[in-house]
């Protein structure tokens, strides 16, 4: 099996929100993070080292939870927005804290190839318009019997949303989401293995339409190749904050305005890799010596 792009996202679009999107931690974020955090505890094997992926979108302060369930393993940040790395780059200790001298520290350098043992990528992939490479990226940082952890949307988040802009003849308010079963396949594909995906939703609910909208705002973009093309004017601003107002008040929530998101955990591992049965295979040195360190564990 194969995979394309996403189809609905625009690359063009998505590289714009990667170099410009807010200097912050959603709530959302930090709370999806310190939910995936708490399903560290399952994992026997601490990794000697891990990697958080674009940590300063991804959650600050689910960063400290995780330094602290593994204060002796090596933390590698990578921040791939430039105009990120500056906030990132104060998840260092201070040069007086304890902690910077009885943990093994922060890197802020990419992992070299089967560096760490785990990678930590939180809320990331359905803002990439290359979601295969990513993963792949991932994969190649790992060592063997390493493990991603990784979440992000899936298909029902804001489906109230995509109700009311159907319902009023505008174009799709935001690209579609995958399903966490294609993302299983797609990890396959990437050669991790025994992919487990779970999902859940999780409501927000908003006392106005524009503190609705500011969080949309901080959350990402459309990146829709088929969204509204131009420049939105005030009266529609008007129309939009009246029909969130009247067709997304939930009685169950106090009348308040309820947004669904339905969020996906991803977990796999990268086993050792297989030499193709061939008349003549060639093994890269790394590969190699992943299959001794594998037969000399068994």
């Amino acid at each position: 099996m194969s995979f394309e792009r996403p189809p609905t996202i625009d690359p063009v679009a998505a590289a714009r929100w990667h170099a410009t999107a807010p200097a912050l931690s959603p709530w959302l974020h930090e709370e999806v993070a310190r939910r995936m955090e708490q399903r560290l505890q399952w994992i026997r094997q601490a990794p000697q080292a891990w990697c958080h992926w674009n940590p300063v979108r991804g959650g600050l302060q689910a960063h400290a939870l995780v330094r602290a369930r593994y204060p002796q393993a090596l933390c590698h940040i990578v921040e791939t927005a430039p105009h990120l790395q500056a906030q990132a780059k104060a998840l260092a200790p201070a040069w007086w804290s304890a902690s910077r001298w009885k943990g093994a520290g922060v890197c802020f350098e990419a992992p070299a190839p089967g560096a760490v043992q785990m990678l930590w990528a939180n809320m990331a992939l359905h803002m990439a318009a290359d979601p295969q490479a990513l993963i792949a990226q991932w994969q190649k940082a790992l060592s063997v019997d390493g493990y991603l952890m990784f979440s992000c949307l899936g298909p029902d988040t804001l489906r109230e949303l995509r109700a009311l802009y159907a319902a009023l003849g505008w174009p799709l308010p935001g690209h579609a989401f995958t399903d966490m079963h294609d993302w299983g396949d797609m990890l396959i594909e990437a050669g991790f293995a025994e992919p487990v995906m779970d999902m859940e939703h999780i409501t927000l609910t908003f006392a106005s339409a524009p503190r609705l909208l500011q969080e949309l705002r901080e959350l990402g973009r459309n990146l829709h190749p088929a969204r509204f093309a131009g420049l939105r004017g005030r009266r529609w601003k008007a129309g939009l904050e009246q029909a969130l107002t009247e067709r997304l008040a939930a009685p169950e929530h106090g009348g308040q305005l309820a947004l669904t998101f339905e969020i996906i955990y991803g977990h796999a591992y990268k086993p050792t890799p297989r030499v193709p049965v061939a008349g003549e295979s060639a093994v890269s040195l790394q590969d190699m010596r992943a299959m001794l360190r594998g037969n000399s564990r068994r």
